[in-house]
């Protein structure tokens, strides 16, 4: 099969298309064939080893020394269930599935083996391949992170970074869970923000969003570039700050994919997709996500399957 596989960390020219061996499922796994998958900030962040000095050897002895362990990057796809292990019980071939591996990646590739009983899910019955692949990381990451702040009806919530993939899905996850919701992003995306349902939106490149004299439940930095310091004093008494920054892959937790699917087929929520990249044009849908602009997902078509 073909796949991109990461030859050492470093910039974007590291990634290299190769054709590597099929990966036969184990009795408890199955086979997918990958119609789409990503590229998220977490994989530039695994491909040029940019980890915050504090982890610097943690995160080394987990992603591997000189080079990935796993050198096929991408955490998350979208596909059909190819081949099942003989005590696979969930799935069956034809399954349409979506996932999220997490450190164990492997999702820029034509096929992928993933355990039955992992993050892998039947896919939203009216998602494409490529909505359904642009769904899980930003998707989870935002419940991870409003579990830690304990969000609750009512509340103010302020999202810095509402229009990447993390922002996107924070928006509409903070509206789902009925708070007052306030997304600071650039001017060429107050629209889409505004469209995923927030209350307000402040241009970041107009006014500083700290001088409004607001104050909120939960300031949520969806994009690791803002400090706890520089906005305490937007935060009511018992307020909580919560920052993706030096967070490595937030926890994942089943029921947070089912009810991304749940939402996704009732309307509630919606995968934003900026560009479509192609397997070949993988390094170059790097480039794109590290320069920091993306709306929302970049997803690459791996396969020519029903879209």
């Amino acid at each position: 099969m073909k796949a991109m596989v990461c030859t050492k960390y470093g910039s974007p020219d590291v990634l290299q298309l190769r054709e590597v061996a099929m990966p036969v499922p184990k009795d408890k796994e199955v086979r997918v064939k990958i119609h789409a998958t990503t590229v998220t900030s977490g994989d530039c962040r695994i491909r040029s080893f940019n980890s915050p000095a504090l982890y610097w050897i943690p995160m080394r002895i987990v992603l591997g020394l000189s080079k990935p362990r796993n050198p096929i990057l991408g955490v998350e796809l979208a596909g059909e269930v190819e081949a099942v292990g003989k005590a696979v019980t969930r799935f069956k071939k034809g399954d349409q599935v979506y996932a999220i591996s997490g450190f164990a990646c492997g999702a820029n590739a034509e096929y992928i083996c993933l355990p039955d009983n992992g993050n892998l899910f039947l896919k939203p019955a009216n998602a494409t391949y490529e909505e359904a692949a642009a769904l899980p990381f930003g998707g989870t990451t935002a419940l991870h992170f409003f579990r830690k702040g304990r969000i609750r009806q009512g509340q103010r919530v302020l999202i810095y970074g509402a229009s990447g993939s993390v922002g996107t899905s924070a928006v509409q996850l903070a509206k789902y869970f009925g708070t007052d919701v306030t997304g600071v992003c650039s001017t060429s995306n107050l629209e889409l923000v505004k469209s995923l349902g927030a209350d307000q939106v402040i241009d970041y490149t107009h006014e500083p969003f700290t001088d409004r004299g607001d104050r909120y439940d939960i300031i949520f930095d969806a994009v690791g570039k803002i400090s706890k310091s520089s906005c305490k004093n937007m935060l009511k008494p018992g307020g909580r700050f919560l920052t993706v920054d030096g967070q490595g892959i937030a926890k994942i937790l089943t029921e947070d994919l089912i009810l991304l699917k749940e939402l996704f087929e009732a309307g509630g929520i919606r995968s934003v997709i900026d560009r479509f990249y192609s397997l070949e044009q993988l390094p170059e849908a790097h480039r794109y996500v590290e320069a920091g602009h993306k709306k929302g997902n970049v997803v690459i078509r791996v396969s020519r399957g029903n879209h």
